[in-house]
């Protein structure tokens, strides 16, 4: 009977021992199966690629999704009396395609609410699994850069300046002069929007170029900051041009006069050649009325000195006429 118990007693510690070493098998199955990360833009079509290659062609294939464990079953691919039967659950009709051979899944159109846990399981004579994190943002805003406080009146006072951006999940709002980060910012409260501010010393003197950069983990929007705009025009610059302007903003405020200058310019050339055309008209036409009033004033001279003429004869042929008469009379009345 003694030996009997000690049997009894030495195969339950076998059972345990056994149970423990699965146990230890199965965690280190489980270590060895790494998550891959994957980071998306919002509305892209993305494929999570598992690695494996010849699935066998009768081998069950299932996917899982959960927000922050893969429990819902989402898909499962198998094959039923020599013809593969792919289900897809309701919530991911039309954006799920599956891979037989790899077991790959795209999912097309993917939103910000499908950011989770995605894990696949291949049964065949063995489990197969890989384990995927995926993160899913919108892309950001771009930052919008203006001055901040009242405007200064003295060229020694410093430039204040504001960077703002839509906040959303994991934006960072940072400053850069040059290649350098100066400083950054971020807040969990998505309610509020990002504030970065800006002070620029003697913006006058300052030849630094600054950018102000909003970013998540899969985009990023730059803004550049133009000094002479936002500060110049505050009454900081010393140096002015012989209109009192600094020479940067008057040399923007030319470069954006120069098409309308060039308008007038052509306009007023236009003018000039009109004019020309015009009074070259009214001195032909001026020219060919004069020649027809003198000529209407030749004839009318003409025609008058003919007739005082042939009155002249007249006069001067009557007497003459008359004499031979008067002498005939005088000489038949002495005959007489």
């Amino acid at each position: 009977m003694a030996e009997n118990e000690i049997v009894v007693n030495i195969f339950p510690g076998k059972t345990i021992l056994w149970t423990l070493l699965f146990l230890f098998c199965c965690l280190l199955c489980a270590a060895g199966d790494e998550t891959v990360t994957l980071q998306e833009v919002e509305g892209t079509t993305i494929t999570l690629h598992t690695g494996i290659t010849g699935i066998q062609s009768d081998a069950q294939i299932q996917w899982f999704y959960g927000p922050e464990k893969a429990e819902e079953k989402i898909l499962i691919s198998q094959v039923f009396k020599g013809e593969t039967v792919t289900e897809i659950s309701e919530r991911f009709k039309e954006r799920l395609q599956l891979d037989r051979i790899s077991g790959a899944l795209t999912i097309r159109n993917i939103s910000r609410n499908l950011s989770g846990v995605y894990l696949l399981h291949v049964i065949t004579d063995r489990l197969s699994s890989r384990t995927f994190s995926v993160s899913v943002y919108a892309p950001v805003s771009a930052p919008v850069i203006n001055q901040r406080g009242n405007r200064s009146l003295s060229s020694t006072e410093p430039c204040f300046l504001l960077c703002s951006v839509e906040n959303g999940e994991d934006v960072k709002l940072s400053w850069y002069r040059e290649n350098e980060r100066i400083n950054i910012t971020n807040n969990t409260d998505l309610s509020v929007p990002l504030n970065l501010t800006l002070q620029i010393q003697h913006p006058e003197n300052n030849r630094n170029s600054y950018i102000c950069v909003s970013a998540n983990p899969v985009s990023n929007k730059t803004t550049s900051l133009n000094i002479a705009q936002l500060c110049y025009n505050s009454g900081l610059p010393s140096k002015r041009d012989h209109m009192g302007l600094p020479f940067t903003e008057q040399t923007d405020r030319s470069r954006s006069l120069l098409p309308a200058l060039i308008s007038v310019g052509l306009l007023g050339l236009l003018i000039i050649i009109l004019a020309f055309v015009w009074i070259l008209l009214k001195n032909k036409k001026q020219k060919v009325s004069e020649t027809e009033e003198l000529t209407y004033a030749d004839v009318k001279i003409s025609a008058h000195s003919a007739g005082r003429v042939k009155k002249e004869e007249n006069s001067r042929i009557t007497p003459v006429e008359a004499e031979p008469d008067s002498v005939v009379y005088s000489h038949v009345k002495r005959s007489i």
